[in-house]
């Protein structure tokens, strides 16, 4: 009989109700016994309603990591804050789920690297887009060799106007950046993966600050406070790999573009192509002719067994678990987040300097 695991939850806001702890409670392995955030009332609230019987609820993470009896943490907090708690964590014997992006910066993401192999605990990063139904259907596409060597691609996260208004996303303070860093990094993550390819050699970017000094401005959450908007309101990067790929960029929460879209990927390889821009669709050459295939995918899951399906966020929260089970690399693993987290700053710091990074 599996083992059922023992999870401590840090962070009690959105994405710990959204995702982390819903898809957990569907876990018949596991079991959350411990609560934290800074705002306890909050932590209190998903041990009512999430926790097992007897949970403990903290407002200090340090004091919940002293209890040995925890064998997993999920990190829900800031970006800021990413780096300082995992790293306790895995020092504390526990093996951590991060919420992504990986750290705040790429130092930050390499210390928790470093961690993870000092402490021989597991530590995953919560890109959930990698479990969608479109996702796995491609990545096994492009595992098979349909579409031959990718050797340029297009990572889209793309809003028209959906800022987020709440917590602390436009403090660059606390996130380290706007949409780039919130949304790019999901595109770019589910690019890197299906491409299989993590040895970046150059980047160059621009992030922009043109649209967020509008006061009154429409907005799916509201209209944002231009005072408070600290971040950019989009950014662009172009990023060359030491094979010669060459991956395109584009991340906003405003500007004035109809095609939007987040989490999405098109891929041009040598033998084929796929994009994600309208469904799945695959196209290539056959017999001298040019095809295009829509794949029809059920769009509320996973194909899980007895016919069943599970949510992107249900499939991750499984395998999680089944790779701690079967002591297995997790489906992200740190060191392919580290990348993502260090292609992201260099973007950022093209920006500043209006020059191109260069990786070593």
């Amino acid at each position: 009989m599996s083992k059922t695991y023992r999870i401590g939850i840090i962070g009690c806001g959105g994405i710990a109700n959204g995702k982390h702890m819903p898809a957990l409670q569907n876990q018949p392995n596991a079991e959350m016994v411990a609560f934290c955030d800074i705002v306890v009332e909050k932590a209190y609230e998903a041990a009512h309603k999430f926790g097992s019987e007897g949970a403990k609820v903290y407002s200090d993470f340090k004091e919940m990591l002293k209890d040995g009896s925890i064998d997993i943490i999920h990190v829900c907090t800031p970006n800021d804050s990413h780096a300082e708690i995992t790293i306790a964590a895995l020092e504390s014997d526990k093996h951590v789920m991060c919420e992504k992006p990986m750290a705040k910066t790429a130092a930050d993401a390499r210390r928790m690297v470093e961690a993870a192999k000092r402490s021989g605990k597991k530590l995953t990063i919560g890109y959930q887009n990698r479990f969608r139904s479109d996702s796995q259907y491609l990545k096994k596409v492009c595992g098979e060799g349909d579409l031959g060597e990718v050797y340029y691609a297009k990572a889209h996260a793309i809003r028209r106007r959906a800022v987020p208004t709440w917590g602390v996303f436009l403090d660059e303070e606390k996130q380290g950046g706007g949409p780039l860093i919130d949304i790019g990094t999901h595109a770019l993550d589910l690019t890197l993966w299906m491409m299989d390819n993590y040895k970046p050699k150059a980047v160059l970017g621009t992030a922009f600050h043109k649209l967020s000094s509008k006061k009154d401005a429409a907005n799916a959450w509201g209209s944002w406070d231009p005072d408070k908007f600290t971040v950019e309101d989009s950014a662009f990067g172009m990023i060359t790999m030491q094979n010669g790929a060459t991956i395109v960029l584009e991340s906003s929460w405003a500007i004035n573009m109809l095609q939007t879209g987040e989490a999405k990927t098109t891929l041009c390889g040598t033998e084929g192509g796929a994009d994600m821009q309208d469904g799945l669709r695959i196209n290539g050459e056959k017999h001298s002719k040019l095809f295009m295939n829509e794949i029809q995918l059920d769009a509320k899951g996973v194909d899980f067994y007895d016919g069943k399906q599970e949510s992107p966020a249900d499939l991750e929260a499984r395998l999680w678990l089944k790779a701690i089970e079967e002591d297995t690399d997790p489906v992200v693993t740190p060191e392919q987040a580290c990348v993502v987290s260090e292609i992201l700053e260099a973007i950022y710091e093209s920006s500043k300097t209006g020059k191109a990074v260069y990786f070593e």
